[in-house]
């Protein structure tokens, strides 16, 4: 069961456009404590400025604990790593990968959260990467994705699974206990009037514990289940989950997307349109540009935001962190912001634009699907999953 926590101040945070500037400015009133944790750190205009930003609080006396993951970091590593070691910004990189990503289980374990602390008394949590938001040769629009800004008593599990992660991979890169003070204490006055939780998925004792979230909001949704997520590939009781609903009156929404920078999974996923929309589930590809998020809202109440993808490689595999709401307020804005992307850069499908495909294209989608299961099986997980 998710530990809800009440007097939390939840604020929602759209693209890079808003999280980047806000994330500046919470490292630049940083005073003691900074820790920062992400899969990808680029060495282009965005990430050269939180780097610089992470580099002037170290300059006047702040610790801060930066760690990167060792695929979605590589770029860092090479260009930006040095001169954050050189100006004081402890870093730690997580399974460094010198080779490209096998399938073997332990190598596909990446750490895929997106979490800010600063001082114990504010943190980030969401899926957005330290990247520039817009791609000189891509679409117009920025990469569409979702933050949140939090305050309160939700701030103790926050600090706490940073706090953890940072001695255990402290550990196994040194060899050797920390015995540096983990210093801001968390800062859990009530700050608002949000009931909110924290949620990871990891490799111990929370490996099912986001999928667990989503399946129990599911299970008791009653009117309208809407989720936005960028690498959709479920496993069976997901599936089963989202029909079940949708068959007992519930309206569900998918938000897919439709401009993917993976094509193999993307074709994967339109596998499942059919079983899908045979159900009455509607299904919404995103066309803007690159649709990133991971977010859902259920009955207009409870909602999430976080780094979690649904499907196995961040379900089952990698470390995650996404943030649970139950407040009507915080649902209703972010549940109208998916209805204003929705209609100004999604397409509805229906069971006649499947029925359109060519044969070729049918075929590929099929081969899709089945290498991907394919992989998942090699990774060692199958079965309901």
């Amino acid at each position: 069961m998710i530990s809800f926590r009440s007097g939390n101040a939840v604020r929602l945070l759209e693209n890079g456009e808003q999280y980047f500037p806000a994330l500046r400015d919470a490292i630049d009133r940083a005073g003691q404590e900074i820790f920062l944790q992400g899969y990808i750190f680029e060495p282009d205009e965005t990430g050269r400025s939180i780097a610089a930003a992470l580099e002037r609080a170290a300059a006047r006396g702040v610790e801060v604990r930066l760690m990167v993951d060792g695929f979605g970091g590589r770029s860092f590593v090479a260009h930006l790593m040095p001169r954050l070691l050189e100006n004081g910004v402890k870093v730690l990189i997580y399974r460094p990968e010198l080779r490209a990503l096998s399938l073997r289980r332990h190598r596909l374990r990446r750490l895929h959260r997106k979490v800010v602390v600063v001082d114990g008394r504010e943190a980030f949590v969401g899926g957005i990467n330290i990247i520039d938001d817009f791609h000189a040769d891509g679409p117009a629009h920025p990469r569409y994705d979702y933050a949140v800004h939090v305050q309160g008593p939700i701030l103790a599990p926050i600090l706490a699974s940073a706090q953890r992660l940072w001695r255990l991979l402290s550990w196994v890169s040194f060899r050797r206990r920390s015995h540096q003070p983990l210093g801001a204490p968390a800062q859990t006055e009530a700050a608002g009037d949000i009931r909110a939780a924290f949620v990871v998925r990891d490799n111990l004792r929370f490996r099912h514990a986001i999928e667990n979230a989503y399946l129990d909001a599911i299970g008791s949704a009653r009117h309208e289940v809407v989720i936005a997520n960028a690498y959709f590939f479920p496993g069976r009781r997901f599936r089963q989950a989202l029909v079940d609903a949708a068959e007992r009156g519930v309206e569900v929404v998918l938000l897919l997307q439709g401009v993917g920078d993976h094509p193999l999974q993307r074709h994967a996923t339109r596998a499942l349109y059919p079983y899908f929309m045979k159900h009455g589930i509607r299904l919404f590809e995103y066309q803007r540009s690159q649709l990133h998020a991971k977010v859902a809202v259920v009955d207009g109440r409870w909602a999430t935001v976080g780094s979690s993808n649904i499907d196995a490689f961040s379900l089952l595999l990698a470390r995650e962190a996404n943030v649970v709401v139950d407040d009507e307020a915080f649902a209703a804005g972010l549940r109208a912001s998916l209805a204003r992307e929705m209609e100004a850069g999604a397409v509805e499908l229906r069971p006649s634009d499947w029925r359109r495909l060519s044969l070729l294209q049918r075929a590929l989608t099929w081969a899709s699907y089945q290498i991907v299961r394919l992989a998942i099986g090699l990774a060692g997980y199958g079965g309901k999953h």
